[in-house]
This record gives C-alpha cells, structure tokens and sequence, in this order.
C-alpha cells in the first residue's frame, strides 16, 4: 500500500520532456476519465453512484472515435495526449475507460506517468474469473477488442484452464448510442449476434465494451437466467474506490462534486446522448483540441 505522502511525492508527474509539479494536495482533485467517445460515461455513471463525493473531469475522444480502426502506434499517442489534458485539469488518478485503449496503451502510459492509471479490462476479467464455476467465459465487445484478445490475455493470466469465448457485437455501439434499449429489433439482433456464444455452455459473460451497458436487461433476457453478466464499468468503478481508498486518496468532500465534459468534436453529440448513458443529459461539454497535448 502506498501512502498518502508518498503520492503527494509521486505527484510530480513525468512526461518525455519534462517534469509538471501538481498540486500538493491530491485529496480533493478530480478523478480523470477519457474514452474514445461516448461510451466511458458508463464508468462515469458507476463511479457517481460509488463514490459521490468524488469529481470528475471526462474527456471523449469524439473527433478520433473509433480507436479500433487505428495502429497501436497510434492509440499510444492518443492516450498520451488524453492523459495530459486530464493532468492538466489536475487530476488525481486516470481511468482509461475505453477497451481499445486499455488493450493498446494501458501497460505503456503506467510507464510514463507517477499517477495511478486504471483501464477496463483488467476489472472485468477478476470479476468473471470469481464469478465462474464452469471456466466457460464469454467476451462481447467491439470487432478491435475481440480481435485484440486482451480478455482472453487478462483472464489466462489468472488461470490458464479458462475457456474464453469472444463475440464481436459492432452493432450495441449504435443502437446504445440511439437509445434503442427495450426495442424489439434490439432484442432480435442479440439472439443473432449472442446464439453463438450460448451454445458454448458459457456461465459468465464479460460486457467488454463500455457501451453495452443500457443493454444489460436485453443481453441478460437473451442470455438467460444461468449466465452472470459481468458490467466492466460497474467493475471498474469498484477498482477505482479500491484503489483511492488503499492510497489513501478517496475525497473527504462534504459538498457536492463539480463534474466537467469535454470532447474533441461535437460537443452537442455528448449532450444529445448522455442521457442513455449517465440517466442525464449533460448541457455543459466544452470542445477542446486535443492535438494541442
């Protein structure tokens, strides 16, 4: 466990070129979360109900969505930039809350900054590895996750016997995004894309994807009773409160938290769809050039 004083040390974060000196007191600063796009409101949403006295401070990528098209090169460098904008707002700790760019450049930007850095994947892969009894686990996420097979990485490393069954779902992206959650064409496109996965006797599955979870109800209903659905923003959240509390970092604030959007384009495509996302629609997103970092 690290303490509180050495964190206040640890704070002087290290980029290629130089070294930034934060504020001395991290206590009370916001958590930082970034994603590609929309989608990392899921872990927002979570981290509000887990921890509400903390603030955060979101990024969305929206001007370079989708990371799964892109090189590893690449993603590298975009998270970089995120993650200094993010210590420019004077966060605290960063939560990468995007799957490609946890699978890609989580391990690379650990190296580079003195701040605590917590991706996705990690947290999901635990909470299935705990929640199966049969060792059958099934992953469904973007065509870039799946085919990364970080999940499967993530969950071998705990135990090798796993059997670990990935499904690329492209279409949950678009249909959280429109809000489809209890429409009947989004619960004939689950039967197609999951029947695959239910004939692997599978008896967990891995939402590895941070858009799919409005769809939890109708991936749940298809999927049937016997197989624990595993919301990786849900985990993540538990991961950051862990992780705050073990450093001593967790917000003694008595007031209520300050939260701040920001995107690379279209900050009025935030608004339209926070609402499916965080259970509210958020009206203040600030536009940014993210190139600049």
């Amino acid at each position: 466990m690290t303490s509180t004083l050495s964190i206040k040390k640890d704070l002087q974060i290290k980029t290629k070129s130089a070294y930034s000196i934060i504020d001395a007191n991290p206590i009370n600063r916001p958590i930082g979360v970034f994603d590609s796009g929309i989608g990392g409101l899921t872990v927002v949403k979570e981290i509000f109900r887990q921890l509400p006295h903390e603030e955060v401070v979101y990024f969305g990528d929206t001007g370079r969505f989708p990371y799964g098209i892109r090189s590893s090169e690449v993603i590298r460098r975009f998270a970089r930039q995120n993650i200094n904008f993010l210590l420019e707002q004077n966060v605290k700790m960063v939560v990468v809350a995007c799957n490609t760019a946890s699978a890609h450049a989580l391990d690379y930007v650990k190296q580079i900054y003195n701040i605590p850095i917590i991706g996705v994947i990690e947290p999901g892969a635990k909470a299935a590895s705990a929640a199966t009894s049969n060792k059958r686990i099934g992953v469904i996420g973007t065509e870039g996750t799946i085919a990364s097979g970080s999940y499967t990485r993530a969950l071998h490393k705990i135990n090798p016997r796993f059997k670990v069954f990935g499904m690329a779902c492209p279409l949950f992206v678009s249909l959280a995004e429109a809000g489809y959650i209890d429409k009947k064409a989004t619960y004939l496109i689950a039967e197609e894309y999951l029947a695959p996965l239910k004939k692997k006797d599978i008896d967990t599955l891995v939402l590895g994807c941070t858009h799919y979870p409005p769809l939890k109800k109708t991936i749940g209903k298809v999927m049937g009773r016997k197989v624990r659905l595993i919301d990786s923003a849900d985990e993540t959240a538990k991961a950051v409160k862990n992780t705050l509390s073990e450093m001593g970092l967790a917000s003694k604030r008595k007031s209520t938290p300050y939260h701040k959007y920001f995107v690379s384009d279209t900050p009025d495509r935030l608004e339209t769809i926070s609402k499916h996302f965080l259970d509210k629609v958020v009206k203040e997103a600030v536009k940014i050039d993210i190139t600049a970092y």
